[in-house]
Formats: structure tokens, C-alpha cells, sequence
């Protein structure tokens, strides 16, 4: 289906809910859909990750990021700035196959 095959309207889901077609049948990136997109980010630690799993997306599906994403708080101290600051090396990283394994992603500075 080429993009201009693609709808662009909202899909109504089971639910009676209408979202758009990216968010309509996927079930993680529907969930995502209904609890975070969009909504505001006040907190530090939220809004550190969302920038350091934004750097990750980067040439990527935001889907792959979100598959991820439990493994990224993980091995990033929960993206609790000050103890990311206080990680030494990431060469443990590189090797993890759950993570984004790209060199330049994982030492990117926020």
C-alpha cells in the first residue's frame, strides 16, 4: 500500500474508540496511544526518558524503542538523571541484545 493508500482518518476500535491508523491495531503502540501520548511529562525523570528514548528512536520505529523501553529503565538506572551521570562505561551494554546496542546512542549526551 503506497502512502497515499493509506487512511488517514481515525480507525474506531472495539472499544468505541477513535484513534489514528498507527495507533488503531497495534496493540503496545495502542496502549501507548491511550495512556501517554500527548499527555504532559512534569517530572524530571519522565522527562529525562522521553529525550533519551527519543536520542535511541533516532533512524529507528518508535514501536522497536517501546519494546525496549522496560530493559532501557533497566540498564539506565531508571533514567533517574543523577545516576546516569554516576554509570561508568557502557561496554556492558553493547553486548545486551535487549538494548539499542549503536555506540553512538548509548554515549549521546542528552
Amino acid at each position: 500500500m503506497s502512502n497515499a493508500e493509506k487512511p488517514t482518518h481515525p480507525v474506531i476500535g472495539e472499544d468505541g474508540l477513535a484513534r489514528p491508523p498507527w495507533a488503531a491495531s497495534d496493540p503496545l503502540l495502542r496502549e501507548y496511544y491511550d495512556t501517554e501520548w500527548g499527555m504532559p511529562v512534569r517530572d524530571e525523570a519522565g522527562m529525562f526518558e522521553r529525550l533519551c528514548l527519543e536520542g535511541f528512536q533516532v533512524g529507528l520505529s518508535w514501536r522497536l524503542i517501546l519494546q525496549k523501553r522496560e530493559r532501557l529503565r533497566e540498564a539506565f538506572c531508571g533514567f533517574v538523571p543523577e545516576e546516569v551521570a554516576r554509570m561508568e562505561g557502557i561496554e556492558h551494554l553493547l553486548g545486551d541484545a535487549t538494548l539499542t546496542r549503536n555506540r553512538r546512542k548509548l554515549t549521546a549526551p542528552p
